[in-house]
């Protein structure tokens, strides 16, 4: 069954009342605990990837699977509702879903600081932010699953960013590409700093899994991290007594797109996923270990600036600025590859 092939949809369309029977969408809110009220669309490709998305936390990505295989660590918090978010130091902490892809930013993230006077907190704002505008243009007569939505951060006396966030899949595909469209609305400068937290955990990620990422340059955020270069490439068993490990990768600035992957051979078939992206919009990316006890989690974190604060971006002169009325497009596809002949070709 390939639905990517649109002779073939319009064959078997024949055969189905709804077309969800095969593939598309559906919309709901969830009802439980702290995540009363969000806003959700599940998206099933129908070539085996599913994954939702949360309206209410920025559009981003909680669920995903591949053949009913969780790919994604969660985080006990759930797809946790934007009025329980607290800006304070690392209370972002609270309401971290992790999922397929926590959106950090927009005009700030990284450690907790403050910068010319105002208080920042750890990761900024972007996931806790409902998205209004949310338009399902899915067609499946057009083979394509397609959802826009639109968040702002603004304020009176301050910075008014506006950004149109696009989530798309192919009918019978395995991946999602995602646009995202960010415009300075106000009248001054104001910082963008863009990271895409993408996480993923077990049974996707065990110690058979191995990290791939095609850098040019990687170092140890830390002196922990640093002193475990070689560890960088696997995940260790769960235990209280590891830390977190952190690395920062940069790219060939050339290059006209890069990869970052995991691949895990121990699961029938062979697995991997993948990230995308251009090194001319996201020339960095953190890649976050832990391998706690529950706490088990391998992410890749494609992003415009180092994973720090604003005020130490500022100080080292790394701060990306947007200034009156320009906007900026970023890129990123997430996609899985099953079976060893398709991951070598597609990655190497």
């Amino acid at each position: 069954m390939d639905l990517r092939d649109a002779a073939y949809r319009k064959q078997k369309s024949v055969y189905v009342g709804n077309n969800y029977q095969l593939g598309g969408t559906r919309h709901y809110q969830l009802t439980q605990g702290r995540s009363d009220g969000c806003r959700c669309i599940d998206v099933k490709t129908g070539g085996g990837l599913e994954y939702t998305i949360v309206c209410d936390r920025g559009m981003d990505l909680s669920l995903a699977s591949w053949r009913g295989i969780n790919l994604v660590f969660l985080t006990e918090n759930a797809e946790a509702h934007p009025s329980f978010y607290d800006a304070r130091r690392s209370e972002w902490l609270r309401t971290f879903t992790a999922g397929l892809m926590t959106t950090c930013g927009p005009s700030y993230l990284g450690d907790p600081c403050e910068d010319e006077g105002e208080p920042l907190g750890l990761h900024g704002r972007y996931s806790t932010i409902p998205a209004f505008q949310v338009c399902d243009e899915t067609d499946y007569e057009e083979g394509v699953i397609r959802i826009t939505g639109r968040m702002t951060e603004s304020h009176p006396f301050g910075d008014k960013l506006l950004m149109k966030r696009t989530i798309e899949s192919e009918f019978g595909g395995s991946a999602i590409k995602i646009t995202d469209n960010i415009r300075n609305m106000g009248d001054r400068d104001v910082p963008l700093t863009i990271l895409y937290h993408v996480n993923f955990g077990y049974p996707f990620v065990t110690e058979s899994a191995q990290i791939h990422v095609q850098s040019v340059h990687c170092e140890g955020y830390d002196e922990y991290s640093q002193e475990r270069m070689n560890e960088r490439f696997h995940m260790k068993c769960p235990d209280a007594g590891n830390f977190e490990k952190n690395y920062l990768h940069t790219f060939a600035p050339q290059e006209k797109s890069v990869c970052a992957w995991i691949r895990n051979g121990e699961i029938p078939g062979a697995l991997a996923v993948y990230l995308r992206f251009s090194p001319q919009e996201l020339p960095y990316m953190t890649q976050w270990m832990l391998e706690n006890a529950r706490d088990f989690v391998a992410a890749l974190e494609p992003a415009n600036v180092p994973c720090t604060s604003r005020s130490e971006l500022r100080k080292q002169n790394l701060l990306p600025v947007l200034k009156p009325g320009e906007m900026r497009e970023l890129h990123l596809e997430i996609g899985v590859l099953e079976g060893d002949e398709c991951i070598r070709s597609r990655l190497g």
